[in-house]
């Protein structure tokens, strides 16, 4: 059970997100942040000196999520096309989901102006292993697949996600994949993939 403190912050997020959302970074204010999350401005900047703070916590956040959520593990004795496509599928419902979609755009447009903060993030995303990273380098060691770089394998893989399920929603408002296309969309990638690495069966 959160204290008090901990209420408090998460009502200063949640109401950070809704007004990005709404109104964009510059245009929302750390007064008005503190009146719409009903907390006083000194308890909104003893959490956040800054609305950059707030901003880049809220991207933080967001990359921590996508590195955490999908827990899918590579199986040896499993069919690498079915296993493969329901991690994909994980990935894509996260990177799919409104909220996702609404911060990313929240994060970009802050981060578009701010090239050393995006040089920053995305550094550290590349700290962290996701589970798809995870899976190929696992199959591979399991000499499923047959790489010269995982990791460019590996960005191979998002770009053809995000070209389909998370650029054009942010960048153009595209409506959010239906169940059925992404569903689709995780078996053809998976299928695409395999097609480059698998390793042929003698």
């Amino acid at each position: 059970m959160k204290n008090r403190s901990q209420l408090k912050r998460q009502a200063i997020i949640d109401t950070a997100k809704r007004m990005f959302k709404e109104s964009g970074v510059t245009a929302s204010s750390m007064d008005k942040l503190a009146e719409e999350a009903q907390v006083s401005k000194r308890t909104v900047y003893n959490h956040f000196a800054t609305k950059e703070a707030l901003v880049m916590y809220l991207v933080s956040e967001l990359w921590q999520e996508a590195m955490t959520k999908n827990q899918g593990c590579y199986q040896s004795d499993v069919s690498l096309s079915s296993q493969f496509a329901a991690i994909i599928l994980t990935e894509i419902e996260l990177i799919n989901s409104q909220e996702h979609i609404d911060l990313a755009r929240v994060a970009i447009g802050h981060l578009f102006y701010s090239s050393d903060e995006m040089s920053r993030e995305i550094e550290k995303m590349k700290q962290h292993e996701s589970a798809l990273i995870r899976w190929i380098k696992a199959a591979e060691a399991d000499n499923k697949l047959q790489l010269n770089d995982a990791n460019f394998a590996n960005d191979q893989l998002m770009s053809l996600l995000k070209g389909r399920c998370f650029w054009p929603q942010v960048l153009t408002c595209q409506p959010l994949l239906t169940d059925v296309e992404r569903q689709h969309l995780a078996n053809e990638t998976a299928q695409m993939f395999l097609s480059r690495y698998q390793v042929a069966r003698e």
